[in-house]
């Protein structure tokens, strides 16, 4: 395997971060440091200078440096690894990057180095998905999920559903070995309730999805109504910012404005939309269009209007909610922000509930691999209500078993797959 580097802070900070790992990292770093760090123990930080070989004038100093060595097993990656940390400018990080690629390493990719984690046992896959998620969390809430399940504490009760098809489908693949003899080493009574056991399991982690997603990804709320009956303020309420144009003249919001916020934790995307009425304006009436595709795909509809204006009308879902609001009343102001607080309490009310648990499923890979996950387990337990043969009650379990290992990764050979699931992090991590 190849050794790959990377600027692993954000610029513009006054200390910058270059990761390298791989079989040659530290002979690598060596070969432009001022001094030999091959012998030296690992998680120790030194002192020094990063030199440009390629250089023979006189002073080939580019900056002084601390460098951090990982022995393998013992490091992020699971290789040898080495971190430089200098100063910030985007001048020596590019310079350093450059020196390491001219001596033997390779730019890594976006979530190498995750990737190799995973690959050398590290963590399972949904830990190294958490990696991401940590990295994007956007509030308290985003953290502490992202936290557990890089702990591994999602993953030990995949585990443990995982160990228990695994004792039920040897039990049953055992019978197979002494099918003349008609004998039964697991009792379909213990099997039928395990099997509810671990469907009831699934179930509350799939259950759990539509939370942990809105928690994750924010839930969509579209603004919807006729012209000048207050959307923009609203949205500038809500906001506690002048974001939309606010106008006397029917039409001026003519695109979708998006923005968020959040409340106790929960975040909610806000699309402030065109004002819905009959117009032969052009512009205005794809405007009025997006408006209409944006409460498709809100699972959160404002349907404002205003004393003798009628609200518009939409198609709804089952699933949406709807919030009905008339504006310009003694009851609900949005240019002075009376009601507002309440509507922000029945915002957070539309939000899906879950139990006390704090194993939440926030990954779309994770909510499809339990479902047919559930699916497998209940064709078992369907199975051996029918008192249907050993075989044929193993092969529904050896589904649901491969369903859950796709989660945690360890049936997971495919580099596109890995592939498309890593290309989403940053470089750098």
């Amino acid at each position: 395997m190849n050794t790959i580097c990377a600027i692993s802070t954000a610029q513009g900070g006054a200390i910058g971060i270059i990761r390298v790992s791989g079989p040659m990292a530290i002979e690598i770093v060596n070969g432009i440091f001022s001094r030999n760090i091959i012998e030296q123990p690992a998680n120790k930080v030194i002192l020094g200078n990063i030199i440009n070989p390629n250089n023979e004038k006189e002073d080939n100093t580019i900056d002084e440096v601390l460098v951090t060595i990982f022995r393998a097993p013992h490091s992020y990656t699971g290789e040898d690894s080495v971190e430089i940390a200098c100063h910030g400018s985007s001048y020596i990080l590019q310079t350093i990057l450059q020196i390491l690629v001219d001596n033997g390493c390779q730019l890594a990719k976006p979530g190498e180095y995750t990737q190799r984690a995973f690959l050398n046992g590290k963590m399972d896959l949904s830990q190294a998905e958490a990696v991401a998620d940590l990295i994007s969390s956007q509030n308290a809430i985003t953290h502490r999920i992202a936290m557990q399940q890089m702990k591994g504490t999602y993953s030990s009760k995949l585990q443990q559903l995982r160990n228990q098809l695994l004792q039920m489908t040897s039990l049953l693949e055992l019978e197979l070995d002494f099918s003349e003899e008609d004998v039964e080493f697991a009792d379909r009574k213990e099997l039928l309730q395990l099997s509810y056991d671990i469907s009831s399991e699934i179930q509350r982690l799939t259950d759990s999805f539509a939370y942990g997603n809105a928690i994750k990804n924010g839930i969509p709320v579209a603004i919807i109504g006729a012209p000048n009956v207050g959307k923009s303020t609203l949205l500038n309420q809500l906001l506690h910012e002048e974001k939309a144009i606010v106008s006397d003249i029917q039409g001026t919001t003519r695109d979708t404005i998006e923005d968020t916020i959040h409340l106790k934790g929960i975040q909610f995307r806000f699309i402030d939309t065109a004002g819905i009425r009959h117009t032969t304006d052009s512009i205005e009436q794809l405007g009025i269009q997006r408006s209409i595709k944006a409460a498709e795909k809100a699972t959160i509809i404002i349907l404002l209007t205003e004393p003798g204006v009628s609200y518009p009308e939409i198609p709804i879902r089952n699933d949406q909610h709807v919030i009905k609001i008339v504006n310009k009343t003694q009851s609900f102001q949005a240019l002075t922000g009376v009601g507002v607080p309440q509507l922000e309490e029945q915002l957070l009310s539309c939000v899906p509930k879950a139990d006390n648990s704090d194993l939440l499923v926030t990954n779309l890979r994770h909510y499809e691999a339990l479902k047919l996950a559930q699916e497998d387990i209940k064709n078992a337990q369907h199975s051996l209500q029918q008192s249907f043969t050993g075989d044929l009650v193993a092969e529904d379990l050896r589904l649901c078993l491969h369903h859950l290992s796709s989660i945690l990764g360890s049936e997971i050979t495919s580099d596109e797959v890995l592939g498309n699931i890593f290309s989403n992090f940053c470089i750098g991590k």
